[in-house]
């Protein structure tokens, strides 16, 4: 960088103000960064190489910081490594890491047995017998800075592949087949899919998705290997803007199940697999307000599906009809219980695998057909999240678990289905003499203003003492939308953190799915600002109760947990020291008013439509961050992270947002990866060091940088 260059970095870019009106419902507002949209007007790229310049010359003290937190990651990671193999056919399949390298290689060797279902132990450096490479994304990525699968599949008889591939960022997948006999990829290219593709159970067809102008997958289609691509037959389009699309077939291999959904309505269609240009049939037509799922089993000869819905039940119950007759006669078999919230049933030829939230934590049973008894898998820890993993084989004698808690690290299991045994297959190897022993989780509770307990997870180090003894350094994470649960898992990045006296919470807020459907139900929509005065509130508690002090706070959250950073940024910024934002929703009423913009008609089940609707508008217009941020007001420390081809959120809103917080003066920073999606750069080495730039800029902000 040069001296003019330097100079230059040193000032915070200032973008020009060119106004924009916007009036909807008698309200006008003046946009004076608007402008920022225009991807390729080359002053927006000029602004955001500015803005970077700007970070880069602000965080450069910071750099030698940065260095360790990323050794410390790497140091920490057993770098050349493999993932226990997973049984398919007459193959185990697994991935393999290889020190220096970004990306995975995914492999496969072959059966010992046709009975064989004990994973072979394999060693990371010694390679196994009959070991075959299927695909080296390093080879893949070469010449790109950016590479991700969206979609990966062998055929059941093992003879052919499929990947689909983004260079970008934009989660525009180019397919492809390769014939794993020959190692040569086959003439079928399908450009612009969507993620998720899948073989035929006869190996004879690809089904895929695509999606319309706002990057909504929309239509299912049929390609016939070795035809051309203008040929593929559509099975389904969706017109409905409100509603998603995807496709995939059941674990036995019956029925192709086409899936329609929004937040709050979804509908299913089965094709017989051995006849995939039959006319689809609905297993339940689309009633609004209610979801549904259903698999597929056979129970006593007859071939059922097992459906799990909300209809008539808040935290769902399932139920088991005829798959000839789906609209038929109802059998409940699991029936709804206030508290209990399913969350799916996994078929297999012999029993079910039941995933559901209970007491705030996800747990898991095994469903028995006959008398349909749920079965709890018992874990120890009072903090953990359980799921099942790889389990494509119809009639296996053991299921494949992973588990992990805040001092766990990644852990697999096989359940044995007889015997109710868990067989450790592997955990996460933290090197450096990593001990669990040395560190501890609880979970808390906050009262929020309306009396509601509201549950906070905490993980830290011993040896620092207990949080709530004395103010200590305090990491606070928060999502709450679209009733995803923030699940207490194991970071090796973490440990830089704990490993400095910080303690990391997770604030389990309102429209997330924690504590069941209705937590859900009461953060979204106009009760959305729960979710951001639940976080205050959180945060409020945590200094109160003396865990931690408000400048020895920070926040974070991403793309909607971005939106609830903004937010309360405004709310309280007397409470935070600091708050990184990641792919932050934070101009969140511009983008849903635009019906054009990917995604926004979707989303109008989780926020409203304030298009047409002038209460919500209204509402929207008192929390979103962008047009609240207040003069005469000092903000904590902010920055905020985003990627010029994020099709999910656009980097013009934080790029806005920023702007605007300058105006009334707060030490805001952006930083735009120029290529990268809405999940970030790709590589495990380069998000080591992107998450080392983040973590550097909080202990920074905590006051611990040096520690």
């Amino acid at each position: 960088m040069t001296d003019v260059d330097t100079a230059a970095a040193a000032s915070a870019p200032v973008p020009a103000q060119r106004p924009t009106r916007r009036t909807h419902h008698g309200d006008v507002f003046a946009d004076p960064y608007e402008w920022l949209r225009a991807k390729d007007d080359p002053d927006v790229i000029a602004h955001l190489n500015a803005e970077n310049a700007y970070t880069d010359a602000r965080t450069a003290h910071l750099k030698p910081l940065r260095e360790r937190i990323f050794g410390e990651i790497k140091d920490r990671t057993q770098e050349t490594d493999l993932s226990v193999p997973i049984r398919r056919g007459a193959w185990w399949y697994y991935g393999r890491t290889v020190e220096g390298k970004q990306y995975g290689i995914q492999c496969r060797a072959p059966l010992a047995a046709p009975d064989d279902w004990t994973p072979p132990e394999l060693t990371p450096e010694t390679p196994v017998p009959g070991e075959q490479v299927l695909l080296d994304a390093n080879a893949e990525a070469e010449g790109h800075e950016f590479f991700s699968l969206g979609s990966f599949e062998v055929s059941n008889d093992g003879t052919l592949m499929l990947y689909g591939v983004d260079v970008a960022g934009d989660e525009r997948y180019t397919l492809r087949v390769r014939d794993l006999r020959t190692g040569e990829n086959l003439p079928d290219e399908i450009a612009g899919t969507f993620a998720g593709a899948s073989f035929s159970p006869d190996g004879r067809f690809i089904v895929y998705t695509t999606v319309d102008d706002a990057w909504r997958p929309d239509t299912v289609w049929l390609h016939e290997l070795g035809t051309p691509v203008d040929s593929d037959a559509t099975l389904f389009h969706e017109p409905d803007e409100r509603f998603w699309v995807g496709a995939g077939f059941t674990r036995s291999d019956r029925y192709l199940v086409i899936g329609v959904g929004s937040s709050i309505t979804s509908e299913e269609w089965l094709v017989d697999a051995t006849d995939l240009r039959s006319e689809p049939r609905v297993v339940w037509p689309r009633v609004e307000g209610v979801e549904y799922d259903s698999d597929h089993a056979v129970v006593d000869g007859e071939d059922v599906l097992y459906i799990l819905h909300n209809d008539g039940a808040l935290d769902f119950e399932l139920v088991r009809v005829a798959a000839s007759d789906p609209t038929g006669a109802r059998e409940v078999v699991v029936p709804h219980e206030p508290g209990r919230r399913l969350l799916g049933l996994s078929t297999f030829r012999d029993f079910g695998v039941l995933g559901y939230r209970r007491e705030g934590l996800a747990r898991l049973g095994m469903f028995d057909y006959t008398s349909n008894a749920v079965r709890e898998i018992a874990f120890d820890e009072p903090l953990y999240a359980a799921g099942t993993a790889g389990n494509p084989e119809w009639a296996p004698p053991v299921i494949r678990l992973g588990y992990a808690s805040f001092v766990t690290p990644s852990t697999v299991y096989d359940y044995e289905v007889a015997t109710g045994a868990l067989l450790l297959r592997k955990r996460q190897p933290v090197l450096g003499g990593y001990e669990a022993a040395d560190y501890d989780q609880e979970r808390v509770w906050a009262t929020a203003a309306d009396g509601t307990r509201v549950p906070i997870s905490l993980v830290w180090k011993r040896s620092f003492g207990r949080p709530g003894d004395q103010p200590r350094p305090l990491h606070l994470y928060g999502y709450g939308s679209y009733e995803h649960s923030i699940e207490p898992g194991f970071s090796v990045a973490r440990l830089s953190e704990l490993d400095r006296g910080v303690v990391f919470a997770v604030a389990h807020v309102r429209g997330g799915g924690e504590m069941g459907r209705q937590w859900y139900e009461d953060g979204k929509l106009l009760h959305k600002r729960n979710t951001f005065t639940d976080f205050v509130d959180c945060a409020r508690h945590l200094v109160d109760a003396g865990f931690t002090a408000s400048d020895r706070l920070v926040a974070e959250g991403g793309s909607a947990g971005g939106l609830l950073m903004g937010a309360v940024a405004n709310l309280a910024p007397e409470l935070f020291a600091g708050i990184l934002a990641d792919v932050p929703f934070v101009d969140a009423l511009t983008t849903i008013l635009d019906p054009s913009l990917p995604l926004t008609v979707i989303e109008w089940d989780e926020w409203g439509d304030p298009l047409h609707d002038a209460d919500v508008y209204a509402y929207m217009k008192s929390y979103s961050p962008y047009e609240n941020v207040r003069d005469g007001v000092r903000y904590p420390r902010v920055l905020a992270v985003t990627s010029l081809n994020d099709t999910r959120v656009l980097y013009v809103e934080p790029a806005k947002w920023v702007a605007r917080l300058r105006e009334v003066g707060a030490d805001a920073l952006l930083k735009c990866e120029m290529v990268a999606g809405h999940g970030g750069v790709s590589g495990r080495y380069n998000a080591w060091r992107e998450r080392a730039f983040e973590l550097a800029w909080l202990l920074d902000v905590l006051g611990v940088a040096d520690a």
